[in-house]
């Protein structure tokens, strides 16, 4: 802790010395360092950020009046992140536990209290959600995009002006920019190998079409079986992106679309050996928790048990998959002294979810065993009974074994979003924009959770049948538990949002901006009514025993809520590349379709006590400066929520809460340049953050978030004539957290290492060979969330992060 305190009082001392010298060097020029060093971040200087802002022009990243976070291409690319929400390690405040692959991640925003997805995150491209909801039950926004050589950059906005545009998200925004076609034609051609037999190919190309006609088209296609092998493909499929813009007198319009077909394996949780009251954690015998993983193909193709003569054929490898398009239209024009602005888009897919969700600890065949007797056969002996490999053969009763549902939740999602938007310079430097904000989404589920099988705990596990003496079938096929929840449902709703913003420039030095928003949101939804029963009729066979069906009848439910978001912030200029900010938000979240569904009754959803309106009240000072020897973008924050709704299923049931939170911290980025193509960043947050409201939580640490932290990024470009070779290394400290409410289940703090190596030749090559988590760190960014209270000693079932990986890529550009 000692450490930790000493690493947030230098960020903040840094940036009072470096407040102090902007101070005194306003309007001065200082000795500059070489050219070189000038040119280098001369770019960084002149970033525009278009994200938050009221202009759908931007304004220069020093001069907004708010935490954003920018990362271009080749940044993306230095990061190598596994998936989407990995990009958001490059982002303080945020924590992505990307552990389960391509899809599916938990994300956290410093001080938002969330337990599992990304409710207060929503995910862009080119300004438009791509689905307007950012959270549902096994959907997060990030599962719904993909990287590839089409994207030009990303901006992570957090908090800010947020509330008041577009999905008004309060918490974090990341909008992916695609490129656009220009006047000098541009095109890349990339393949990748890499850990788990990676395959892929990249392609762009961008160039001008026409007079006034530009155009682009790109993608990738890629299969791979994944740093944990299941031994089918881990990821398989491909992606295209087109771009259309048409140039117009003081504007444009851009028209893009994004078909996306991809299937990408999900990994929860597998065994580890806890003791130290859950502060060490270490390999469980026989299972390598870096590479490791339960699913196998003698699971891959399973049934499911739906209703008395309905019988369901899943897959695997299918996943957390997706198929789904995007289509977007942005179109921005300048007429007369009006700016106007005016962003759509429609998205329509699949996003399923076939998955494996680990279930209770390991145990021995033996306990097992004595478990089942006593609960189908408590007059008989503990050991009376058979345990039987499905592919033949007696199980030893030493054997570890473990249970896993095979889960499948197909989800078909549609939506449609429009923001309009109108700027006009009301008086001298008095500038208001006004504007709507509508969306119109829906969502089909059919949902069977539960189907536990029984397997050995070993990597690529096999699976077990047990049969007792008194003819009950524990595990028929391995599977040894019923469906136990299973409702069919369909979704919908419409936003409508307005908003106006006044931005106020009171002389060179001095920004004032203040906006308001009143959304209104309509949601409706038909779930189905259940019920339970043996689907086969035979009380033996116990493993389907109690299944969860649909009678056939559903439940309509619905409501209505406006909320009112507002923000306030002032920018002082300190020179002409630092300022210092202050900004104060008022936001909302809105009850979304799950929500609905969990309130269970009418009477229980319009009762705002029972199910609220969550707020979220946020107050920000930062500080903000690059110049060619350093930069430094800290802000400190404070943030207070009420009426957060939380959602855990464990096995055989769904347990839902409410409270609010409240918490404090600082986020950093910082660089210094102090050697020509030398460059040390440190990026990273401190905070503080805890449970209120709720008095059986109140004052426990906020759950899965880290206190600290931190990724301290070297990097060296050595010049070689035409040609040059960039080395860079990144070492990434994770704090502890816990990863429950009730602060009962410790999650350790962990370090990783990264580094990499860019060779550029001549104009055209460019070659890369990077590698993550070199060290093998065994760090965890989950517990075993299918159980509650604590889970300190013993074999447990946790997330580890991936082990090694190494890829390798050559680029041709043409």
């Amino acid at each position: 802790m000692k450490s930790h305190k000493q690493l947030m009082l230098s960020s903040i001392g840094l940036a009072v010395l470096t407040l102090v010298s902007q101070a005194q060097a306003a309007g001065q020029s200082a000795d500059a360092p070489a050219a070189t060093a000038q040119d280098a971040v001369s770019k960084e200087i002149q970033t525009v950020v278009v994200t938050g802002t009221a202009s759908a022009s931007g304004t220069r990243k020093i001069d907004t009046s708010f935490s954003i976070t920018t990362a271009t291409e080749e940044q993306l690319k230095a990061a190598s992140p596994s998936s989407t929400a990995d990009v958001l390690k490059l982002v303080p405040g945020v924590y992505a536990e990307a552990t389960g692959g391509q899809s599916g991640a938990n994300i956290e925003v410093r001080g938002f209290p969330s337990g599992s997805d990304s409710p207060f995150v929503s995910v862009q491209l080119n300004g438009n959600p791509i689905y307007p909801v950012p959270v549902l039950s096994f959907f997060e926004g990030s599962s719904a995009f993909r990287l590839d050589d089409t994207i030009e950059r990303v901006e992570v906005l957090r908090g800010g002006p947020s509330t008041i545009y577009s999905v008004g998200q309060p918490g974090a925004t990341m909008n992916f920019l695609l490129k656009k076609g220009s006047d000098t034609p541009e095109g890349t051609l990339r393949f990748t190998a890499g850990t788990g037999e990676l395959r892929r190919v990249d392609g762009f190309f961008g160039g001008k079409i026409a007079d006034g006609w530009y155009g682009t088209i790109g993608g990738f296609v890629r299969e791979s079986h994944g740093v944990r092998d299941p031994q089918f493909k881990a990821d398989d499929g491909h992606q295209l992106s087109a771009t259309l813009t048409r140039m117009l007198d003081g504007g444009e319009v851009t028209a893009y679309v994004r078909s996306t077909k991809e299937k990408n394996a999900f990994y929860t949780g597998v065994p580890l050996i806890s003791s130290n009251n859950g502060r060490t954690i270490t390999e469980f015998p026989g299972f390598d928790p870096l590479t490791g993983t339960l699913m196998s193909n003698e699971m891959r193709h399973f049934t499911i048990d739906a209703a008395p003569g309905k019988t369901l054929s899943r897959d695997l490898a299918d996943g957390r998959g997706m198929d789904a398009t995007v289509f977007g239209l942005n179109y921005e024009q300048n007429i007369g002294s009006w700016d106007f602005s005016n962003k759509a888009n429609y998205f329509d897919g699949d996003l399923n979810t076939i998955s494996m969700f680990t279930g209770n600890n390991p145990l021995s065949a033996a306990a097992y065993l004595a478990n089942a007797n006593a609960a189908h056969n408590p007059t008989a002996a503990a050991t009376s009974g058979s345990m039987t490999f499905v592919k033949g053969g007696a199980v030893s009763p030493t054997q570890q074994v473990v249970q896993a549902g095979l889960w499948s939740v197909e989800k078909q999602l549609k939506s449609f979003t429009n923001e309009f938007r109108a700027s006009k310079e009301l008086g001298k430097d008095n500038t208001v924009t006004a504007g709507f904000y509508y969306a119109d989404y829906k969502s089909n589920d059919e949902w069977y959770l539960g189907s536990s099988h029984l397997m050995t705990a070993t990597p690529n596990a096999s699976l077990i049948d047990v049969r007792l003496t008194n003819g009950v079938i524990v595990s028929n096929q391995g599977k040894d538990g019923n469906v136990f929840y299973a409702p069919t449902a369909s979704y919908k709703g419409d936003n409508l949002a307005l908003f106006i913003a006044d931005e106020f420039k009171v002389n060179d030095r001095i920004k004032i901006d203040v906006g308001a928003r009143r959304e209104k949101q309509s949601v409706h939804a038909r779930v189905s009514n259940l019920t339970s029963m043996d689907t086969d009729n035979n009380p033996l066979t116990v493993y389907n025993n109690g299944t969860s069906m649909t009678t056939g009848t559903f439940t309509n439910l619905e409501r209505d809520d406006s909320v009112n978001s507002f923000t306030a912030g002032a920018l002082l200029k300190l020179s002409p590349n630092a300022s210092v900010f202050a900004r104060v938000n008022k936001g909302h979240t809105f009850i979304f379709f799950d929500d609905m569904r969990n309130a269970g009754t009418q009477a229980a959803l319009n009762d705002r006590n029972g199910v609220p309106t969550p707020e979220v009240s946020q107050y920000e000072f930062g500080f903000k400066t690059a110049t060619p020897l350093y930069s430094a973008y800290i802000n400190a924050f404070v943030t207070d929520f009420s009426g957060i709704s939380f959602q855990q299923i464990t096995i055989g049931a769904v347990l839902n809460s409410v409270s609010g939170s409240k918490g404090h911290g600082v986020e950093f980025e910082l660089a210094v340049r102090p050697i020509t193509n030398l460059q040390v960043t440190l990026t990273g947050n401190y905070q503080n953050s805890e449970y209120k409201d709720n008095p059986a939580i109140a004052g426990n640490e906020v759950q899965r978030q880290p206190n600290l932290q931190f990724r301290l990024t070297p990097s060296y470009r050595i010049p070689l004539g035409d040609n040059a070779i960039k080395l860079y290394g990144t070492y990434t400290h994770i704090g502890d957290r816990w990863a429950d409410q009730a602060n009962l289940s410790y999650l350790p703090s962990y370090k990783t290492f990264d580094a990499g190596i860019l060779a550029t030749v001549g104009d055209h090559w460019e070659f890369r060979l990077a590698g993550t988590n070199l060290s093998n760190e065994l760090g965890l960014t989950e517990g075993n969330s299918r159980l509650t209270g604590a889970q300190s000693s013993g074999p447990i079932n946790a997330r580890p992060i991936f082990g090694r990986a190494v890829e390798a890529s050559v680029l041709y550009r043409f």
